[in-house]
């Protein structure tokens, strides 16, 4: 018989699988995404290894399902701040503001690879339900009255609001990476300040 979704022991399960990502989290803010360690994981939880990988079946599966937590999490905070109209200013500061609350989330997505790690093909789809609204944002700005269609990899021939949209994703993450990574310390630069001009500039081309 199919034990039921909400079943004690479907709940128990959630419950350990939200447990040790958290760990993981905390374990990637001490030491990074590459030193991650489900043997030191279960350590910390009071469980064997091998008890551990009856929720996860290995590190990989365990990075990707932080990696679908992180894009799930941003791609939360764009649609909400998208709901009453397509601001592109409003979405690029939700961005910033999701990004600075929990660095970890961001550098995993937006940070070095992992060595070895690849990520499977629906993180594609999640990452892609952002680059939407954005384009629909973009396209008012663009002047482009093209129809509405996602972003996908390998058109070869942009519209302007994909052009735009383009332009805004490599230029606010640049910022926001060269932050996060502290490259401006000592620069006597202010990152807010710097971010704003930058949307500014996208807002206004």
């Amino acid at each position: 018989m199919t034990e039921s979704p909400t079943s004690p022991r479907e709940r128990y399960r959630s419950q350990v699988r939200a447990e040790i990502m958290e760990r993981a989290w905390e374990q990637i803010a001490t030491a990074g995404a590459s030193a991650l360690s489900l043997n030191a994981i279960a350590k910390q939880m009071g469980m064997s290894g091998p008890a551990l990988y009856r929720y996860f079946a290995g590190r990989d599966d365990l990075i990707t399902e932080l990696i679908r937590d992180a894009y799930r999490s941003l791609a939360d905070t764009v649609q909400a701040t998208a709901t009453d109209g397509p601001d592109l200013a409003a979405i690029g500061h939700a961005i910033r503001r999701w990004a600075l609350d929990d660095p970890n989330r961001y550098l995993l997505i937006y940070g070095t690879p992992i060595p070895g790690y690849h990520a499977p093909d629906d993180i594609t789809g999640i990452a892609n339900k952002i680059m939407a609204v954005l384009l629909a944002a973009c396209r008012p700005i663009a002047e482009d009255d093209s129809p509405g269609a996602p972003m996908e990899v390998g058109w070869s021939e942009p519209t302007p609001a994909m052009r735009l949209t383009l332009s805004f994703w490599t230029r606010v993450h640049g910022v926001l990476s060269l932050e996060l990574a502290g490259h401006f310390t000592g620069m006597k630069l202010d990152p807010a300040r710097l971010f704003e001009t930058e949307l500014g500039s996208l807002a206004h081309p």
